[in-house]
């Protein structure tokens, strides 16, 4: 869990034999924007989790021959657009500075996730509408856990927030057994999956809601926490908005803290369409 709590020829090949999206009649409503996301963990984990697992390497060849596995299944989704969690060198474009620089060497020795998945899936597919959609600022922090802790020391309630992180640290060891007997989309698969309560977005979810028990009449900084949670993913999701065409069919690959808010969103926002991710994940 995030503390802010995955040959161009061939690919015009495979597009043409899939089915051919109709064009709406005259005064009919625009096509939806059709959304996937993603939620993965860091597979160059970089130590800002809450809870941080072990990650095995990703560059070996047998997970190297799992993503490239996974980049075809998700392929099948037929993908006009990524999007990635990274801040935008151009606010204008919202385009992803990094992926015109990719290339296939880069996946045997970058492990990061945006890298295996995303710019695997976009080159595979040949597009060049890769997204960087992440927020941060350096003014307001977004996920303010240390007045959270301060505010359970302060209170005497440390045990209270041990209870609220044991099903995080649960799943924590939980990913790190499982990279060694599971494939990567089986892992992703059950991280995605809304009906698994531990790994999944509810999950997720739980733990942030249980943090609002961290306050009183006089203090809420649970509720400030959740705050700046919900209006960094807000955010987030704002920027995909901004970028997204009808008819677009977009793969989001962001880390699975923010899965429940940005499915949240995806479903609730007209002309929006959230498709599920854990089919296209799972291994056939």
């Amino acid at each position: 869990m995030v503390k802010h709590f995955v040959v161009l020829a061939g690919a015009c090949l495979a597009l043409a034999a899939g089915p051919v999206l109709a064009r709406p009649a005259p005064g009919a409503p625009p096509e939806p924007v059709r959304v996937m996301v993603v939620g993965t963990y860091h597979f160059g984990n970089p130590g800002q989790d809450l809870n941080n697992a072990r990650i095995a390497p990703v560059t070996t060849p047998e997970k190297q021959a799992q993503l490239a596995a996974l980049a075809e299944r998700l392929a099948r989704f037929r993908p006009t657009a990524v999007a990635v969690e990274r801040v935008a060198a151009d606010p204008d474009t919202l385009l992803d500075q990094i992926y015109p620089r990719f290339d296939g060497a880069m996946l045997a020795s970058n492990p990061d996730e945006r890298v295996q998945i995303a710019y695997r899936l976009a080159s595979r597919l040949g597009l060049e509408r890769v997204y960087a959609i992440d927020e941060q600022s350096e003014t307001r922090d977004y996920f303010p856990f240390g007045a959270v802790m301060d505010w359970w020391k302060a209170n005497g309630q440390e045990a209270a927030f041990a209870r609220l992180n044991g099903p995080v640290a649960a799943a924590t060891a939980e990913l790190e057994r499982r990279q060694h007997t599971d494939s990567i989309g089986d892992i992703l698969a059950d991280m995605n999956d809304p009906g698994d309560a531990l790994n999944g977005p509810a999950g997720q979810s739980a733990f942030y809601y249980g943090l609002m028990a961290a306050g009183d009449g006089r203090s809420q900084p649970g509720a400030a926490l959740n705050a700046g949670w919900y209006e960094r993913n807000a955010r987030i999701f704002a920027k995909l908005a901004a970028v997204a065409r009808p008819g677009d069919r977009i793969v989001v690959v962001y880390g699975a803290g923010h899965n429940y808010w940005l499915r949240h969103f995806i479903s609730m926002t007209p002309g929006f369409e959230l498709v599920e991710a854990s089919p296209y994940l799972a291994e056939d």
